[in-house]
């Protein structure tokens, strides 16, 4: 009864089902180990955003910024340099703006710090004035932005003395000194101007549960619902074989009617006219 398991139309399906299958559940398993790594992500990004360190490290030995150092305190030595605002940035879902300014180190190069946020529209005569002098900042390492880093809304366009984005690529052409890849914030504990409050870090870009994550999510379910889809296929095919082994074991496949002879022709009459 089985023995059209050996023909070699069902060693092709065979053969077939017994690569795809592995093939599915190795994909499916591995899109779904990607969707774990971002939730870990996600949270380790979030506790080390959110988590205070007593000990900071000067500001050199945390570049480049990446993930593991993004969010760690940071400490650098300078004098304040030029001030810019960053428009259009949210913080406890009021509108404001951020007050940046460039710390100019001893290294010859600026580095960019937000010193805190005022609500309203960016306006330079509201945001106080640096003091004078070398000074000593702590803040929270972060990473430059882009323009789809959250908040990020315009990259250019803007008022003198405006900024969109913090990155070294949007402060290159504003600053007369080379600009560090990365930026500070201060935090509750550093010396923020009055009336300025501070800006709470962010978690590193591709950190958090984003469609990506959610499209490996989508992916593992597709992989695993093909697995079955293939494996329930195969038995349909295998039932439907058996039984028609089965029935012709029996006599009970029925023979091919006869083709019906064609019906004569009938002799054409010549027109004698």
């Amino acid at each position: 009864m089985y023995r059209f398991l050996l023909t070699p139309r069902w060693w092709g399906i065979n053969v077939f089902v017994a690569l795809s299958i592995p093939v599915c559940l190795f994909m499916g398993s591995w899109q779904l180990s990607r969707f774990e790594d971002r939730v870990q992500d996600h949270e380790d990004a979030k506790r080390q955003a959110t988590t205070s360190t007593d000990r900071a490290r000067p500001l050199t030995s945390l570049l480049p910024v990446d993930k593991k150092t993004s969010g760690e305190k940071a400490t650098a030595t300078g004098s304040w340099g030029k001030q810019l605002l960053v428009p259009d940035r949210e913080l406890d879902e009021k509108s404001g703006y951020y007050v940046l300014t460039m710390l100019d180190t001893a290294d010859g190069k600026a580095l960019p710090v937000v010193r805190g946020w005022l609500p309203g529209s960016a306006d330079k005569n509201k945001a106080p004035a640096p003091p004078k002098g070398e000074v000593t900042v702590t803040g929270t390492l972060q990473a430059s932005e882009s323009l789809s880093s959250q908040g990020v809304t315009k990259a250019g366009g803007l008022p003198s003395g405006q900024v969109g984005m913090i990155s070294a690529a949007s402060l290159v052409n504003l600053v007369p000194d080379d600009v560090y890849d990365a930026w500070v914030t201060l935090d509750r504990g550093g010396k923020s101007a009055a009336g300025l409050k501070p800006v709470p870090a962010s978690a590193p870009e591709d950190s958090g549960l984003d469609m990506k994550a959610f499209q490996n999510l989508g992916y593992t379910g597709e992989w695993f619902v093909f697995a079955g889809f293939v494996l329930f296929m195969w038995f349909r095919l295998f039932r439907r074989e058996r039984e028609f082994a089965r029935d012709a074991e029996l006599g009970l496949v029925p023979e091919a009617a006869p083709e019906a002879a064609p019906e004569p022709v009938p002799n054409a009459v010549p027109d004698t006219n």
